[in-house]
């Protein structure tokens, strides 16, 4: 499978955070912003925005001196005898911040041996998920998760990936031509959320925005109730916003 990645605001931001973790991680004692700005040449406005989310997601925290040191949730990851367990552990608790930061449910999903797979989300009681009626892997060519996933690709690995399944008619606005698809996959801006309004499943809407961690395709993606369709692109662009701290989970 060739990988047709553009690395987005959210890469660059897990990279930059990945740099300051590294610097933190070296001075067992502490370090201070100042310090950690000019050991990453990091500005510090910007450091201070990465320094926010790091101590929000209990990456770093700040002692009584002002100085940074490793925080716990990256302890745990370091030191986890199941590291996976951790990581779904810690992934949960960003996805359950996003879900309440963009009010809808949220999912993250990978593509896996050329197959969709959603491998965890949240939701709550007026955050519902969707209703998978038709199977996920099979209906990647209507739902903003496949979308965002098959955008990630390059032409044949999506072409391949059409001929292994039908793209049937789910509602009438489900795109069934592949001529069609494909066209509009090739012209998505990387940086642009793909969108699915009812295209899977009539009364909901769905964004996706993609995450590049490493040569694996994934994506973070949102679901509403049709009648909150107006939140959509608002919700999305929060969504991609505040994708860094999934990213930085997944490359620690």
């Amino acid at each position: 499978m060739a990988l047709k990645h553009e690395p987005t605001a959210p890469y660059h931001s897990a990279q930059d955070a990945l740099r300051v973790l590294e610097a933190v991680a070296r001075h067992t004692t502490g370090i201070t912003d100042a310090q950690l700005s000019r050991h990453t040449s990091i500005d510090p406005e910007r450091l201070t925005t990465l320094l926010r989310m790091l101590r929000r997601e209990g990456y770093v925290e700040q002692v009584a001196d002002g100085a940074y040191v490793t925080g716990d949730a990256l302890t745990r990851l370091g030191s986890a005898h199941d590291r996976d367990q951790a990581l779904r552990e810690t992934l949960q608790r960003t996805l359950d911040r996003l879900r309440d930061s963009v009010g809808a449910a949220v999912y993250l999903s990978r593509y896996v041996d050329g197959e969709v797979r959603i491998a965890q989300y949240a939701d709550g009681p007026t955050m519902p998920v969707v209703n998978e009626w038709v199977d996920f892997r099979y209906s990647a060519h209507a739902t903003a998760i496949g979308k965002s996933l098959l955008g990630q690709l390059d032409h044949n690995s999506r072409r391949d990936h059409l001929s292994r399944h039908k793209m049937a008619r789910l509602t009438s606005r489900t795109i069934t031509s592949d001529r069609l698809l494909l066209s509009r996959l090739e012209s998505q801006p990387p940086t642009v959320p793909h969108l699915d309004l009812q295209e899977y499943a009539v009364g909901t809407v769905c964004a996706a925005v993609p995450i590049t961690a490493g040569s694996s395709v994934g994506c973070l993606a949102l679901s509403l109730p049709v009648e909150h369709a107006h939140r959509l692109r608002q919700a999305a662009d929060a969504l991609n916003r505040n994708a860094a701290p999934v990213l930085l989970s997944l490359a620690i």
